[in-house]
């Protein structure tokens, strides 16, 4: 059994892998916790509780010593990084919770840990969704070549909006050349904004995200010989993310490459770019550590007084 250390429980995400590790008896339970963030000792106590975990650490590198790998779950991508440090130092994998990161200057950073030894998986579970995955399978049996996919996601444009682009990341592969903001309609609904992501080989992309409201995650795959449409089953896609986990574990099979995690944060880098600089085409080579990032500490703000008031 594969002993998880849990780094905060700020997302509904670690109590429903828990749930989802428990019921399909997956080889890996969490273990360990750790809270710094801005969830209650009650509400820790009370996770504990529901998950049989032993004990809670106030020291990262004490929690490093005891369990296998350690699942970053902070709503705030900006201290993904500082959390991971000693786990990565220790010699311990760890699973950096979506989105990976939210600036080019930490893009570098995990790029160069990994380049280094750390083992970084990472980060949504719609990447590794069962239906994308059965997609792929089909069009490369059929022997299709890929020419555009247009995509939606809903909430918000960077936090859950990643979902989708990390998902057509799985579909295409690395490579992408430029991002750039197409407009939002509006129309009495809340905005649906969209951009447009070409890739080096010619393929090209557009993703909607629809903020202020949920959407479920649709793809619609033109290729030379068909046109595909699915609807990832969002019931699903928490099991197959941690079932990719526990054959990492097992059987030390890899997860997404460091790569393609990091150039699905440029390109919502070089959109939020693109949207703030009137629809500029951005190239991804051309972005600077310079450029503002989304900012983390603003939406752990926001998403705490959120989870407050319910």
């Amino acid at each position: 059994m594969f002993r998880i250390g849990c780094v905060n429980i700020d997302t509904s995400h670690p109590g429903s892998f828990a749930a989802k590790i428990a019921e399909n008896k997956l080889d890996m339970r969490y273990t360990a916790i750790f809270n710094d963030g801005f969830r209650s000792d009650e509400e820790v106590k009370t996770f504990m509780k529901n998950n049989n975990i032993e004990k809670r650490y106030t020291c990262l590198k004490e929690m490093a010593k005891d369990v296998d790998i350690a699942f970053i779950h902070d709503c705030n991508w900006e201290k993904h990084i500082e959390h991971a440090m000693p786990f990565i130092e220790a010699g311990k994998p760890v699973f950096l919770d979506k989105p990976i990161v939210g600036n080019l200057k930490d893009c570098y950073k995990i790029e160069e840990l990994v380049k280094k030894g750390a083992k970084i998986l990472g980060s949504s579970s719609v990447r590794y969704a069962f239906d994308i995955e059965e997609l792929k399978k089909k069009i490369s049996a059929n022997g299709e070549t890929i020419a555009t996919v247009f995509g939606t996601s809903g909430v918000d444009e960077f936090n859950y909006g990643v979902h989708i682009m990390e998902g057509i990341h799985n579909l295409l592969g690395a490579g992408v050349y430029s991002s750039e903001y197409l407009g939002a309609s509006r129309n009495g609904a809340k905005p649906a904004e969209q951009y447009l992501v070409k890739w080096n080989n010619g393929i090209q992309v557009i993703y909607q995200v629809q903020t202020g409201q949920w959407q479920a995650f649709h793809l619609v795959v033109t290729t030379d010989k068909a046109i595909h449409h699915i609807q990832v089953d969002s019931t699903q896609i928490y099991l197959a993310l941690l079932k990719r986990i526990e054959a990492f574990l097992k059987e030390n099979k890899p997860l997404a490459p460091i790569e393609e995690l990091t150039e699905t944060v440029k390109i919502y880098l070089a959109g939020k770019k693109s949207r703030e600089t009137g629809g500029q085409e951005i190239v991804l080579q051309s972005l600077s550590a310079g450029d503002a990032g989304f900012d983390g500490y603003s939406f752990e703000k926001g998403y705490a007084n959120a989870a407050i008031k319910k």
